[in-house]
């Protein structure tokens, strides 16, 4: 998890700093972080765009992780994803395709379709942090 932290520094988009690490057998298969697509313009340079109180022009760290198997040719079957905070569901549906069969995260995201999504595909999910109520209370 402190890799995935590392990472998250490279996050472009200041709304939120997101790393991912995918892990097989102790081995880095790939990294990602939040940001724009190869190429084009980062929030940090231009601002965010905004859309339902979301930044839609970055990709996910973990979408970025998965893409950087693809790009060369690097398999995530059986792997173990750790990231800096709770993925989405979109994000969700590609660890499920990607055949990652664990998912390590710290940090909230409020997206129960996600955890529904994980539980559904038997992904073994392991929250760091304990989940809080509005309160302040450890839910349990």
């Amino acid at each position: 998890m402190r890799i995935a932290q590392d990472v998250s520094s490279r996050a472009t988009c200041n709304r939120r700093k997101v790393g991912a690490v995918v892990v097989l057998e102790k081995r880095i298969l790939t990294t990602g972080y939040n940001g724009s697509p190869h190429g084009l313009p980062h929030c940090t340079d231009v601002g965010c765009k905004m859309q339902d109180g979301h930044c839609i022009r970055t990709l996910h760290a973990e979408q970025n992780a998965i893409i950087q198997g693809a790009l060369y040719g690097v398999s995530l079957r059986g792997s173990t994803l750790y990231v800096t905070c709770q993925p989405c569901n979109n994000c969700a549906k590609m660890i499920i395709n990607a055949g990652i069969i664990k998912v390590v995260f710290d940090g909230d995201y409020p997206d129960e379709f996600a955890m529904e999504l994980f539980h559904e595909a038997k992904i073994d999910l392991i929250r760091l942090r304990p989940e809080m109520d509005g309160r302040g209370e450890m839910l349990l």
